[in-house]
Parts: C-alpha cells; sequence; structure tokens
C-alpha cells in the first residue's frame, strides 16, 4: 500500500520545514507502509521553492513541482493528484493548521471502504470574520448547490485511486475541487478535528479570491443564478403591470393632474440596473463557455525534481 501527501505551497517558505518536521515526527516515522509527499508551489515569489528543493533533498520520496505562476489553489491540487502514485492521495495544506494526526485517521476510514474521506472541522480557532465567512458560505453552498456539504465545509481530505481518475475525467474550468468530490458522490467518511489559528506567516486568502470561490461554486453547481434572473424579470414585469392599472385607473378619474416624472424617472433607473445585473449574470456564463472552449491547460509546470515529468506544460482535464 501506498499513500501520497499533496500539499500545494503559496508563500510558505516559513512553514515548509516545520510541516516536514511534523510529518515526520507523527505520520512518516508512525507508518509501515509506503508513502510519498507531492509538494506544488503555486507560483510563489518568495523563497518556498528554494526550501523544498532541501526538503526533497533529505527525503527520496518528496517529489517536488513549481508552476509557472499561481493558476490558484484549485489547480494546484489537480497538479498534485495528477502526479500522485499512491493507492490514496491526501491534501493536506501547508500553513500547519491542521492536525497532522488527521493523515492516520484519514487512512483508517480509506481502509474501512471509503472512497473519499473529508476532514471536517468542529470548531475553528481564528477570528470571528474568518469564521463568520466561512459559516455564510457553506450554509449558502449547502441551500443553492450541494446539500451534502458539512456544515463546517472541508479543505482536506483523501481521495482514493478510483475518485482521482474521475476527477482528472472532468472537464470543467472555472470549478471548486471541493465541489466536485462531493458533486461525484462516492462513499464518504467524514473525521472531524478543530481547526488551529495560523501561528507563522499570514494567510494569502485574501477577499478577492474568497469571492473568486463563491462565484466558481454558484455558477457551476447552482441554477440560482438564472432562477434570480426569472424571479426578478417576473417580480418587475408584476410591478410594472399593477402600476400601469393604478395609473390608468387614476388618470381616468383626473387624480393626475401633472405626470410624474419623478416616479418614472425611478423606475427606469430601477430597470436599468435589472438589465445591468441580467447582462452581468449572463456574461459569466459566456465568458466560462468561452474559456473552457480554448481548452488552455489548467496549469503549466516550469520545474521539476522528477525526470519523467519535466515538461514545460502539463494538459489535464478539470481546471482552475
Amino acid at each position: 500500500m501506498k499513500v501520497s501527501v499533496v500539499i500545494p505551497v503559496y508563500y510558505n517558505e516559513d512553514n515548509l520545514r516545520p510541516l516536514y518536521a511534523d510529518l515526520k515526527e507523527k505520520f512518516i516515522d508512525k507508518i509501515d507502509y509506503e508513502y510519498e509527499i507531492v509538494m506544488v508551489n503555486d507560483g510563489s515569489k518568495d523563497k518556498s521553492y528554494d526550501v523544498m528543493k532541501e526538503l526533497a533533498a533529505q527525503d527520496p520520496n518528496i517529489k517536488i513541482y513549481s508552476l509557472s505562476r499561481n493558476f490558484g489553489s484549485h489547480s494546484a491540487c489537480l497538479c498534485g493528484l495528477a502526479h500522485a502514485t499512491g493507492d490514496c492521495a491526501i491534501i493536506k495544506a501547508a500553513d500547519l493548521q491542521e492536525p497532522t494526526e488527521l493523515i492516520l485517521d484519514m487512512v483508517e476510514s480509506w481502509k474501512s471502504g471509503n472512497n473519499v474521506v473529508l476532514a471536517c472541522r468542529e470548531g475553528r480557532e481564528e477570528s470571528k470574520s474568518q469564521v463568520g465567512f466561512a459559516n455564510l458560505y457553506y450554509w449558502m453552498v449547502r441551500k443553492t448547490s450541494l446539500p451534502t456539504m458539512p456544515k463546517n465545509g472541508f479543505d482536506i481530505y483523501l481521495l482514493d485511486r478510483k475518485a482521482i481518475n474521475v476527477l482528472d475525467s472532468l472537464d470543467e474550468k472555472n470549478s471548486a475541487i471541493t465541489g466536485q468530490i462531493l458533486w461525484s458522490g462516492f462513499k464518504t467518511g467524514i473525521v472531524y478535528y478543530t481547526r488551529k489559528a495560523r501561528e507563522i506567516g499570514t494567510s494569502k486568502w485574501t477577499l478577492k479570491k474568497k469571492i473568486r470561490l463563491v462565484s466558481d461554486t454558484l455558477f457551476s453547481f447552482s441554477t440560482l443564478p438564472i432562477r434570480f434572473l426569472e424571479i426578478v424579470g417576473c417580480l418587475s414585469f408584476a410591478a410594472a403591470f399593477i402600476w400601469a392599472i393604478v395609473v390608468l385607473v387614476a388618470k381616468l378619474a383626473g387624480n393626475i393632474p401633472v405626470s410624474g416624472f419623478t416616479t418614472l424617472f425611478i423606475f427606469n433607473l430601477f430597470s436599468f440596473g435589472i438589465i445591468m445585473i441580467s447582462m452581468g449574470i449572463l456574461g459569466e456564463y459566456l465568458w466560462r463557455t468561452f474559456d473552457a472552449s480554448r481548452n488552455r491547460p489548467p496549469y503549466i509546470i516550469e520545474d521539476s525534481n522528477s525526470d519523467k515529468d519535466e515538461k514545460s506544460a502539463e494538459k489535464r482535464k478539470g481546471g482552475n
């Protein structure tokens, strides 16, 4: 048996040495089966890749890849999964906020027959704003897109070879890998943990990336945007119809001596806003369709320590 641990890396130069020491103490030294660690540098401009090279020189079971630019966590995870050779692969963050002991629990759950194992949070030692956004996002996902999304969400997960092959076969861009996992519907196990506060470095999970995640989830797994247009359109038509009857009756009764230009202006401005929102939502779908049709690779590998994987570009299905 062989287990792969896939670690996307983005501005984590100070975390990588403590991360490997933690993996060695709590995972590598405790197992009696083969392992490999697949680290993917997602376009970091710090010294993360230099540290990755240093660790790979110490442990021959470490495979490292450096992408040509920042393609996003989704693509970095896809790259790691594409090059993982284990019977199962575990996605683990590089920021030391998840206990490494989780890996052992997830492997045991996989051995019991689960194709997918999710590490779900029981609690979070983080700021109220971070917890609030996360809870709101996962609530929205459950209500609009994926009812099976755990209440507190997940970032860490195990996939067996069958699940990895399914993700590899999906031809989706601008999507969320966690959504694809839930959508696939494989037999799933869950282990729980408390997410720790980050002690080293600062998070690069910006507001822009959070908004991108929300839009990718909605447009990839939900009909909410289109339903929103339909509902707003119907409500606008109903309001305009009722208002037209009210104005007509008032006009015939002689209760409107002068036309209401202010009301007309407000109504036109409201209608214009609805039209622009509609065009924006339809434009999102159109752009995503166009982006998928170009068939660009989801990531480009610039450097690697594996001779067989030294290629200027890696194409695979599914992407960011």
